[in-house]
């Protein structure tokens, strides 16, 4: 194997032509390219950042083995890759000069990589975050739930759903990395963000949904502001995010959670999802 045989391009649609096929075949694994790639298509190709995407495709004569993606400034994006071609890899991107501020993999393919890249271009390397994906089984819903009622979110609740989405992301060490607005804006447009309320319709807390995508939907961005947890909301909102995309038809529903805490793989655990794979995130340093 050789560092050549990855083809690297910035054309969105020559690399779903070529790729497409091997990441619908793993729809759960593949979940966040997938969906990555759909927004590109969806909203453009500088939807994440003024730099110019750029995908790589593994092919050789048995046909694509693995793909990555990265959508400035975020880290690259990899499927499943080997230590050997975790090391083609790294030897190409280094040698034609890419600049990555991380990794986010499946965590041997992320090791992989990591280690693969520190070889090549004597970069330092931090753990970010370890994450798990989580697949659900049979939806069971909180029992009791809190009082109160889901309800679609729409183009009158933009400004608390910025707020939010901008809250969540400082939660998690990614703001400012999107356009809290225009994301904001995507969901509307999608039915993607379900808030609970209480009985007297009050927001306290959203469970967000991806676009289906291969029948794959990814519940994302739920968030209880600090004051308003411990009282079940999040569960509620979840738990009706995740029944109404599989009632409109998902096969797959899926979402990511923080191994640091327990809470909240606690939580999705009870109401039905199940671990699928872990993952992880690293950054690079110099």
């Amino acid at each position: 194997m050789h560092p050549d045989d990855w083809h690297l391009t910035h054309d969105l649609d020559a690399f779903l032509d070529r790729a497409g096929d091997f990441l619908a075949s793993r729809p759960a694994q593949h979940t966040v390219p997938l969906t990555v790639l759909d927004t590109l298509r969806r909203r453009g190709a500088n939807v994440y950042g003024e730099e110019a995407p750029v995908f790589g495709v593994l092919e050789t004569d048995g046909g694509v083995e693995a793909v990555f993606l990265r959508t400035p400034p975020y880290w690259i994006n990899l499927t499943s890759l080997t230590e050997e071609q975790a090391e083609t890899l790294a030897a190409r991107l280094a040698s034609d000069g890419h600049r990555l501020p991380g990794v986010f993999a499946e965590r041997a393919t992320a090791d992989a990589f990591v280690e693969a890249w520190k070889r090549r271009t004597g970069a330092e390397a931090g753990l970010s975050k370890a994450q798990r994906l989580y697949r659900l089984g049979e939806l069971t819903p909180p029992a009791p739930m809190p009082a109160g009622a889901s309800r679609i979110a729409v183009a009158a609740d933009r400004a608390q759903l910025i707020r939010w989405i901008d809250e969540f992301g400082e939660s998690i060490g990614e703001r400012g990395l999107q356009d809290s607005g225009a994301l904001a804006d995507a969901r509307i447009a999608h039915g993607g963000a379900l808030f609970w309320e209480t009985p007297d319709g009050t927001p306290v807390s959203l469970a967000a949904v991806t676009p289906e995508v291969v029948g794959q939907v990814r519940v994302t961005t739920v968030y209880t502001p600090a004051h308003l947890r411990g009282r079940g909301y999040a569960g509620a909102a979840t738990a009706e995010a995740s029944r109404a995309v599989r009632a409109a038809g998902a096969r797959e529903v899926l979402l990511f959670t923080d191994l640091a805490n327990p809470t909240s793989n606690g939580l999705y655990q009870r109401i039905g999802y199940r671990p699928v794979a872990d993952f992880a995130v690293y950054r690079f340093g110099e």
